[in-house]
Order: C-alpha cells, then sequence, then structure tokens
C-alpha cells in the first residue's frame, strides 16, 4: 500500500464504456485508480488497454458484483486493503434485466445494482473519504431518463406487481439523486462534495442489458448518441472542477433541471431511511 501523495481515485463499471474511459483519463493525468469491474477477461483487458493508453498508469481491479450486497461490503474492504484514502468515489456501475430478477438478498436486480449496492458501497468508504478531506468528492451517476416517471413508486420499489425494465431503470436513476441529496447534507459539514451526473446517451453494451423496447430506443438512437468519451466529460470536468459544490445533478458541464420528485427532500429522506432498513434486513 503505497499512495504516498498521490490522488486515489475508485471507478466502479470500470472495464467498459464511460467507467473505462473515466478511469483511462484520471490515470493519464496522475491519478491512482482502483477499478471494480464484475467480469475478470474485461477487466484484465481494460487493465491491458489503459497501460497502452497511458503507459507507467497506476491502475487495478478489483472483481465483484454490487448487486449482491455481501459482495458490496466485501468489494469496500477489498478496496480498503488497497489504499489509505479515497479523493474520488465514482458510481458509475449498474444495469437492467430485461426480465424482472431477484438477487441472492431478494431484492429486484435493477434497484439492488443501481442503487442499494453503490448506497452500500459508498456507506462503506466513507472513512476513507473522509481521510481525504476536505476536498474528496463522490459522483453519482444518474440519467435523464429519472424524467420517465414522475416518483419513486413507493408502495412498489421493487416492482413484484407490474415490473417494466424501462420503468425499473428510471426509478433507478431517480433513487440515484435523491441519495445524492441525502448524502451531501449528511456530508455537508465534513468537506466531501457529492453530485449526481447525467452522462448523455452514450453507445455502450447497456442495451444488452434492456427489454426490447430499451433496445430499439437505443438502436435508433445510435445516430445522435455520444461516445464513452463525450459521456465521460462531466464526471472528468466534475471530477477536477475545484470547488463543484455539493447536492448538484449536472450535464453538459453545469448544473441540469431535475423533476420534482428529484428536488424532493422529503423522498431523500424516506428512501434513505427505505434504504437502511432494506440493508438491515439482510444484515449488513
Amino acid at each position: 500500500m503505497t499512495d504516498n501523495n498521490q490522488k486515489v481515485a475508485v471507478v466502479t463499471g470500470a472495464s467498459s464504456g464511460i467507467g473505462l474511459v473515466v478511469a483511462r483519463e484520471l490515470a493519464r493525468q496522475g491519478w491512482r485508480v482502483i477499478g471494480l469491474g464484475r467480469n475478470p477477461d474485461r477487466a484484465e483487458r481494460a487493465m491491458a488497454s489503459i497501460r497502452a493508453d497511458v503507459p507507467g498508469a497506476n491502475i487495478e481491479m478489483v472483481l465483484g458484483d454490487l448487486s449482491v450486497m455481501a459482495e458490496a461490503v466485501r468489494l469496500a474492504r477489498d478496496v480498503a486493503g488497497l489504499t489509505t484514502h479515497i479523493d474520488l468515489l465514482v458510481n458509475n456501475a449498474g444495469g437492467t434485466p430485461a426480465n424482472r430478477q431477484t438477487t441472492a438478498d431478494g431484492f429486484e436486480h435493477t434497484f439492488a445494482a443501481n442503487h442499494l449496492g453503490p448506497f452500500l458501497f459508498t456507506r462503506e468508504l466513507l472513512p476513507l473519504l473522509r481521510k481525504a478531506a476536505p476536498g474528496s468528492q463522490i459522483i453519482n451517476v444518474s440519467s435523464v431518463a429519472h424524467r420517465f416517471v414522475k416518483d419513486m413508486i413507493w408502495d412498489d420499489l421493487q416492482l413484484e406487481r407490474n415490473f417494466d425494465a424501462g420503468k425499473a431503470y428510471s426509478q433507478s436513476k431517480l433513487a440515484n439523486i435523491l441519495f445524492t441529496r441525502a448524502l451531501a447534507v449528511r456530508l455537508g459539514d465534513e468537506g466531501i462534495k457529492v453530485n449526481a451526473v447525467h452522462p448523455g446517451l452514450v453507445q455502450s453494451n447497456f442495451d444488452s442489458h434492456g427489454n426490447r423496447v430499451v433496445k430499439l430506443l437505443y438502436w435508433f438512437s445510435r445516430p445522435f448518441s455520444l461516445t464513452p468519451e463525450q459521456g465521460a466529460d462531466t464526471i472528468l470536468w466534475l471530477a477536477t472542477h475545484p470547488d463543484p459544490g455539493t447536492g448538484g445533478y449536472f450535464a453538459k458541464r453545469k448544473q441540469a433541471s431535475m423533476t420534482p420528485a428529484a428536488e424532493s427532500d422529503e423522498g431523500a429522506e424516506r428512501l434513505w431511511t427505505i434504504s437502511e432498513q432494506l440493508l438491515a434486513e439482510v444484515g449488513v
């Protein structure tokens, strides 16, 4: 464990797409990068690609699945074994299966992978983020898709009654913003900034996870979609901004508008309480 004075970034979903670009460009800027991935082969290829593009890059990967709560805890411990502090955490990993699936914990997969897992992973890494404060930052990758649900589906958060992949994804992206707001309030006096980002419609392997409607949307949108490099731009801009503020939602390097549900402090606190209760039920 040799951090010295080098800035340390933890990037989830770092083996492809936006996460890979963020990891690569931070390494290019001299950061030490700890990436998270699920697939060993893809993670190895990502590290090889970064090292080829950035000679001398300080990059390593840890492997696991954030949709499983015990794995989220184990991943946080693995990261803690590699570094004495964290300057930047980018919660980028996620996905949406075409059909309703439940995790080993019994949670709906999209809600677990896109919200509960990152919520828990972040909570477990707060001691290391505090070590780098003031000035450390958490960036949660959300989406304009949060607009496609009027509010959290409070009486059926895990969509047991009427599952739809698009609805599940949109709700999880709203959850990302609400989590950002609630966490920013809690960390405001500690010098840890927390912000959410809409990266744009990015060419990625996301369409392989969605249902037929989601796949068609992405297929028809490809001529207008962004490259992963373009999608990573606002994340990288925030990561290196001297004073990005906290509790914001950004797109194209500026504050973006949100729905009333996304701006609800009451909703943010309600989701926080429910999330803690759900995690307690599975013993984490």
